[in-house]
């Protein structure tokens, strides 16, 4: 087979991969997948970055892990919410208001955001160089997620990431 062809044929599955994806679960579904990767991201270079300091433990290591399913019962809390909030929005008769999703997004972004930020300083405990203006950049992203849910009446508690 020529390698065109075995090119072609592999942008021709990823296309079809990511449109399938985006038809399947939209613009939500990609925040979510972005949040999973960071999630995975973060993880693995946090343990790469103690490793590389001779930190690793495993109890470290499980903790994160924990650390990560907690966000994830936060996430399924955040569309538990809005599914409720779009049941009763739909039910009232004469209300006249739509609603799709807003808390679910807002959450999303916010870790996506925190764990975007403690990538970047994973890298640096790695000895990577990290432009003082990413992380700035970083925590104006997660500060307007958080106006974000302010404005919208929600509450982020208040608790911080990793």
């Amino acid at each position: 087979m020529d390698d065109n062809n075995i090119f072609f044929w592999v942008k021709a599955i990823v296309t079809a991969g990511v449109g399938a994806f985006g038809v399947a679960f939209g613009w939500l579904g990609w925040l979510v997948l972005a949040w999973v990767v960071c999630m995975a991201i973060d993880w693995i270079s946090g343990s790469a970055a103690a490793a590389a300091k001779g930190e690793w433990s495993s109890a470290t290591a499980r903790a994160g892990i924990w650390h990560k399913g907690g966000m994830l019962l936060v996430v399924l809390v955040a569309f538990v919410t809005d599914s409720v909030l779009g049941i009763v929005v739909e039910n009232l008769p004469g209300l006249g208001v739509q609603y799709t999703v807003l808390v679910l997004p807002v959450v999303l972004v916010w870790y996506i955001f925190t764990e975007l930020g403690s990538i970047a300083e994973n890298a640096a405990d790695m000895g990577a160089p990290v432009p003082p203006g990413l992380l700035s950049l970083l925590a104006a992203g997660k500060r307007a997620a958080e106006q974000a849910a302010d404005g919208a009446g929600t509450d982020t508690g208040g608790t911080g990431g990793e």
